[in-house]
Formats: structure tokens, sequence, C-alpha cells
């Protein structure tokens, strides 16, 4: 079973035990977090929701936080000494994920 979930305007696909870098959430290390915007759940019996699936859950722990890749923003313009060059560093959080709870019928 996997799921596409949403969070900090990606969307991530995912199976029970996986580890993802989603954008930077304000948790403790070590703690559980709980995706509540699942936009599809696949499997023997797949479920796709309308944007989002009601009452269905992707259950995570937090594993670490860190900072990405350094990417550099270089902005030029010609024949005018015009030259900015900067660095940017995105801030993430490692989670593992532990359960995927599908909508309950009924």
């Amino acid at each position: 079973m996997y799921a596409i979930l949403e969070s900090g305007g990606f969307q991530f696909r995912v199976q029970e035990g996986e580890k993802i870098r989603v954008p930077k959430l304000e948790t403790q290390p070590q703690g559980r977090i709980v995706f509540q915007k699942v936009l599809f759940i696949g499997g023997d019996s797949p479920r796709i929701g309308t944007p989002y699936l009601e009452n269905a859950k992707v259950e995570a722990e937090v594993v670490g936080c860190g900072k990405g890749e350094k990417v550099t923003v270089f902005k030029f313009k010609r024949r005018v000494k015009y030259r900015r060059k900067k660095g940017h560093r995105q801030e993430y959080t490692e989670v593992r994920i532990k359960k995927i709870l599908p909508p309950q019928k009924g």
C-alpha cells in the first residue's frame, strides 16, 4: 500500500517504513506527526480524494532536521556592471513513515 500526501506545497509518494525529507516542520526531534492532507491511497482498492480523502491519515516519526545542498543564485546584467551572487540552503525535516490509515467505511 502507498499514499500520496501533501506537505509544504509539495506532493510525496510514500510507503510504510520509508524515509522522506519534507520542508521544515515545527516539531521536536523523535516526535510524532500526522499528515492529514492525503490525496490518494493506492493498493488493492485505490481511493482518490477530491482533493483530499476525508479521515485518511499518514502517521510518521521525526528522524531529524537539517539543511539541504547549497543553491547558488546569480543575477547579471550586461554592460552595467550589475552582478549579485547569493547562496541558499533550504531547511528540511526528515520523517519515517509508520502507518498509512485509509478512511474507514461507514
